[in-house]
Order: C-alpha cells, then sequence, then structure tokens
C-alpha cells in the first residue's frame, strides 16, 4: 500500500432525469457491501474540469452534453479511498460536482474504460426521498439535500461542501 495516497483531481455530474431522479452506479467494495456514487472521474493533464466532465458524462452513460450546459460547479468533496485492484493503490480525491438536466433516463455505456467496467456493476435512477432512505450507501454524504435544492432551480452561489462520509465534518 503507498504511505502517501496519490492526490486525483475528479470532475462528477449529478445528472437527474425528467422525472426528477439522480443518476448512480453502484460498486462492490472488499466487505460485499453495494455503495452508490455519481458520473464521473478523473480529470487528464490539460483538461479543465468541465471538459472532463463532458468526458465522463459521454464515456459512462452516452449522455453527450456542450460545456455551457452544465454551468458552474456545484458541491465539492475530498477524501481518500483504496482502489479495488491489487496494487492497494490509495488516492486523494478531490471531486468537482457539476448537475445537468437530461432528456431521457437511458445509459448506454459503451465508452467505458475498462477500469470503469470492472468497478461499475450497474446504474439506477434515484428519487430524493430514496436517496435520504439510503443515505449509509449513497456516496457522498449530503447528496439528497443537494439534489432537492438544485431540482427546485436554487443553484448555490459557491460550491457546497459535502462530507466525504456521513462521519466526516
Amino acid at each position: 500500500m503507498s504511505p502517501t495516497p496519490v492526490w486525483r483531481p475528479t470532475a462528477r455530474v449529478l445528472a437527474v432525469d425528467p422525472e426528477g431522479r439522480l443518476l448512480l452506479f453502484s460498486s462492490v467494495d472488499p466487505s460485499g457491501a453495494t455503495w452508490w456514487f455519481t458520473p464521473g472521474g478523473g480529470v487528464q493533464r490539460g483538461e479543465t474540469l468541465t471538459a472532463a466532465a463532458v468526458r465522463e458524462l459521454a464515456e459512462e452513460t452516452g449522455y453527450v452534453s456542450a460545456e455551457a450546459e452544465l454551468g458552474p460547479v456545484v458541491a465539492t468533496c475530498a477524501g481518500t479511498w483504496a482502489s479495488p485492484d491489487d496494487r492497494g493503490r490509495r488516492y486523494f480525491a478531490a471531486d468537482s460536482y457539476f448537475f445537468l438536466r437530461v432528456p431521457l433516463a437511458d445509459v448506454v455505456g459503451d465508452g467505458m474504460e475498462d477500469y470503469e467496467r470492472l468497478v461499475i456493476t450497474g446504474h439506477r435512477w434515484w428519487s430524493v426521498d430514496e436517496l435520504r432512505a439510503a443515505a449509509g450507501q449513497v456516496f457522498p454524504a449530503g447528496l439528497a439535500d443537494l439534489v432537492d435544492r438544485l431540482l427546485r432551480d436554487d443553484v448555490p452561489s459557491r460550491p457546497v461542501r459535502l462530507p466525504w462520509t456521513p462521519d466526516s465534518p
């Protein structure tokens, strides 16, 4: 296991369908527990956060959007995580979240990278009430309140800082 986590800025998208449901992907951790997270991933060298969000969304879901459709970063979150591969590499993720209303609840993951295909076990569209009921399984903590706010067109003037876990400050 690496002693110092590898810095990994990421761009993530809060994709909401016409029914107001948030798209989350599932994965299974080493203990066998299922957890849920938003589309998105690492920012490549020389890439802006917005460009990374658009690229990752297209790769993982098939949704193609213009950078201008995303608007500002609405939330941030940071913390460490371990790679599920055998190398045990640890990362310090600095996540930036964008909000996007998508026209359909269809997901086509044909553009996923091999690593994403390995880690992502499924997807589901979640209502705000379902997010609140599954708080311990959804990453990061606080998504339900943020999505509820965004669905009411209440975009924060500055990004909201979401806790990495329910126990984080």
